[in-house]
């Protein structure tokens, strides 16, 4: 006969989120590695644009429209992926897509036109969401309250590196063998990823599939109506649209007069992405004290700042608006993921599938917009377009986010 006491304890001693896996040093590695691997390619074509656009006989419009096709396809796959892995799970997802993610980024080598560029990069673009989408996911499952938060910051941090990383690299690279040898190295680095990811990650011990395509339909449902869900869907469009236009077309901006940069010298500009790497954590204290509502409205302001900054003619003075304006969107974008895994308890995978389609659709009509911004008005042009939409975010963020904390343990 069973003793309703033993039942108990079982009950009692079975792992919580927060103590399933400890919050380890490898694991904060790891989590930020996934991060870095997955933003390495999205953005590195950015140091090389210039170049590319001479190689090719680009215009303004179709440079910023190869930048936007990962940034599209990211947008189309996010919630599809999502439910997926609702479905199927979550480690294996990851490491599946950063193996999928070496194959475009290998064929970029081998291209011919501007069309094929482009052809790739909407095809890289198609396997990120595995990465970004189910880690989010993954991280809400196993973990709760402050680990949550330590470990998106990680997250968020690996991905600014990543950002930064692939834009130095390639645009060093090229001065060494040139663009197509570098996407060779960079296929190589993805495919080390691959193997980290696979051997470092804990699996997952509360993940519960839900393969009920019904059941997915009627959680999409619920979550467009979600405030929670839609003012990060709206916010993170703001977000991904500023850094897009802003990092894509700086770079055409310095290697005209009267600064005329290398792709090294751009490719060194793109320091200022590490200021992310150190602010993103600080910013979980931001978030604990303030909430994420206000945390958010005193970021895009700090950002809009920095934009305006980039008008200033002395090369020092642009170097330091983009690195305001980013820290800006770091913390935005830090603060908006928390919120999401912090509110929403059901569907987690969904819920960042649906905030990154509207974060890389943002990302879409930035390189496209700012794109033709810059081919009418230069980046005088651009900058207002840009300062327009944080605005826009501005009155998101202080119409739709509630006034939440962030919970800690």
């Amino acid at each position: 006969m069973n003793n309703p006491t033993d039942k108990s304890q079982s009950i009692a001693t079975k792992p919580s989120p927060s103590s399933s896996h400890s919050v380890s040093w490898v694991l904060k590695l790891t989590i930020g590695l996934i991060g870095m691997f997955a933003f390495l390619q999205i953005y590195s074509i950015q140091a090389v644009l210039p170049v590319m656009m001479v190689d090719f006989a680009a215009t303004e419009v179709q440079a910023g429209m190869i930048v936007g096709a990962t940034v599209m396809a990211i947008a189309i796959m996010s919630p599809f992926l999502g439910m997926l892995s609702d479905a199927v799970g979550r480690k294996s997802f990851v490491v599946g897509a950063l193996l999928f993610l070496a194959i475009p980024t290998f064929l970029i080598a081998q291209s011919s036109s501007i069309g094929w560029v482009g052809l790739w990069r909407f095809m890289q673009g198609l396997s990120v969401p595995g990465i970004t989408v189910v880690t989010i996911a993954y991280i809400g499952e196993e973990f709760e309250g402050r680990a949550v938060t330590e470990l998106m910051s990680f997250y968020v941090s690996g991905s600014v590196f990543g950002g930064f990383m692939g834009r130095f690299l390639l645009g060093h690279l090229h001065e060494l063998i040139g663009w197509r040898h570098g996407y060779y190295v960079m296929t190589a680095i993805t495919l080390l990823g691959a193997v980290w990811v696979g051997k470092m990650l804990p699996s997952s011990r509360h993940f519960v599939p839900n393969p009920n395509f019904r059941s997915a339909i009627q959680t999409l449902g619920e979550h467009v109506t979600n405030r929670y869900v839609v003012t990060s869907c709206l916010l993170g469009a703001c977000v991904l649209f500023s850094l897009v236009g802003c990092f894509t077309f700086i770079n055409l901006h310095l290697t005209d007069e009267p600064y005329q940069l290398t792709t090294g010298a751009l490719a060194n500009i793109f320091a200022v992405y590490l200021l992310g790497v150190i602010i993103t954590p600080l910013s979980t204290s931001l978030l604990r004290r303030f909430g994420s509502a206000r945390t958010v409205r005193v970021a895009i302001v700090i950002s809009m700042v920095g934009v305006l900054l980039t008008l200033v003619t002395p090369l020092w003075g642009v170097v330091i608006g983009l690195a305001i304006m980013s820290s800006g969107v770091f913390i935005t974008q830090s603060a908006t993921i928390s919120y999401i895994a912090v509110n929403v308890k059901k569907g987690r995978s969904l819920a960042s599938g649906l905030y990154y389609l509207g974060y890389y659709s943002g990302g879409t009509l930035g390189a496209w917009l700012c794109g033709m911004a810059y081919a009418r008005g230069q980046w005088s042009m651009t900058v207002g377009l840009l300062v327009i939409v944080q605005i826009l975010a501005l009155i998101i963020a202080s119409v739709g986010m509630v006034k939440t904390t962030v919970q800690s343990k």
